[in-house]
């Protein structure tokens, strides 16, 4: 799932060198380094065939330095986390639209896109930089580039630093400076509130850290309008109320790892039951916060249905965990389904945001 799951550049061949022309090795040597090795030996059926010592050739050479140059890019796209990046910007553009009550210019949108992914991007190799002894701890995160070693801790931070900067420097001129404001505060929540100070001192670390994640859409907002108006604000708290309930499954599923690297996630020291319970009083709060958004922004009855029906649908996925969790032969309690589903669900829930606004009613 992750594309930090990159095989290390280290697993890569490298070319070797071939022996200069005047050393000879000694007569009726054999194995690595022999004549041999150097010329390649016969198969049974007489054809020569390549010795595994052989050296490269300058063409496979290139290929090898090629291959390893795309795999310590990719290893740097890893960092920034992009498949969490692309759920935030999921957000963005719905909201911008809600804004400008209508499709805004394709610049503003594109511009805005490259601000939050620079930005995000970097909080995300922040995070990788700060976790790197807790990554390879954990399954699910072992394979990080950092973790492995493929990257440099110097270097992560090299380039989380331009990252940063640059998100903050385009957003400012080329944006608007509250924009520019408003995604320096997200890194700083991100960095220092969730990764340096909450993650591993409360088991709220997800639900006050995650206020980070719920900054695009003010960010979003404020590109289109320059200000922050109450919609921007209920759709900050439908999000803010959808991370518990969309986060805490996944810390279910790798509970042990959360509880082998020290992080006290909820589900590692609360009951499933209690953590199920809380999933449920998240969603109705968020919601909540879907049905204020309806006349606070003037949304249609479609907008309407959409969110009751959405909502209505995932709270019941996290109720059935609870009674799958109270009642085991209702079934295996699959807190999975519940993760996938949160973000079927919000992905639904500003689908129809977007859509809305173009009802001619």
């Amino acid at each position: 799932m992750h594309s930090s799951d990159l095989a290390a550049a280290g697993d890569l061949p490298t070319a070797k060198r071939s022996v200069p022309a005047g050393d000879k090795a000694p007569a009726g040597a054999t194995g690595r380094g022999g004549p041999q090795a150097a010329t390649g030996t016969k198969s049974q059926t007489g054809r020569k065939s390549a010795t595994p010592g052989a050296p490269l050739t300058q063409q496979g050479a290139k290929q090898a330095r090629f291959s390893a140059f795309l795999d310590t890019a990719a290893a740097y796209v890893a960092l920034t986390k992009p498949r969490v990046i692309e759920l935030l910007l999921v957000a963005t553009i719905p909201t911008m639209i809600l804004a400008k009550d209508g499709f805004p210019s394709l610049w503003l949108v594109i511009a805005t896109l490259i601000g939050g992914y620079a930005s995000a991007g970097a909080s995300g190799v922040f995070n990788c930089y700060i976790d790197r002894d807790i990554d390879s701890l954990m399954r699910r995160t072992k394979r990080r580039p950092l973790a492995t070693g493929q990257i440099s801790g110097r270097a992560a931070l090299t380039f989380g630093t331009v990252l940063g900067v640059f998100s903050l420097v385009w957003f400012w001129f080329v944006i608007n400076p509250l924009s520019a404001v408003l995604t320096l505060i997200a890194i700083l929540i991100y960095v220092v509130g969730y990764s340096l100070i909450l993650k591993r001192r409360t088991p709220q670390n997800i639900v006050w850290g995650g206020a980070a994640g719920c900054m695009p859409v003010l960010i979003g907002w404020a590109a289109v309008t320059n200000t922050v108006q109450w919609p921007a604000f209920l759709l900050f708290l439908v999000i803010f109320f959808w991370t518990p309930p969309h986060y805490w499954p996944l810390s279910m599923k790798f509970r042990a790892d959360y509880e082998k690297a020290g992080v006290p996630m909820l589900p590692v020291v609360a009951t499933q039951r209690r953590v199920a319970v809380e999933m449920i009083a998240y969603c109705l709060a968020m919601v909540a916060a879907t049905l204020l958004l309806w006349p606070v922004a003037h949304m249609t009855f479609v907008y309407g249905i959409a969110a009751i029906a959405l909502g209505g649908w995932f709270t019941w996925s996290c109720i059935s965990l609870l009674r799958r969790i109270d009642h085991p032969e209702l079934g295996k309690a699959d807190a999975m389904r519940v993760f996938h589903g949160s973000i079927t669900y919000l992905s639904g829930l500003f689908v129809a945001i977007a859509v809305d606004v173009f009802l001619p009613w």
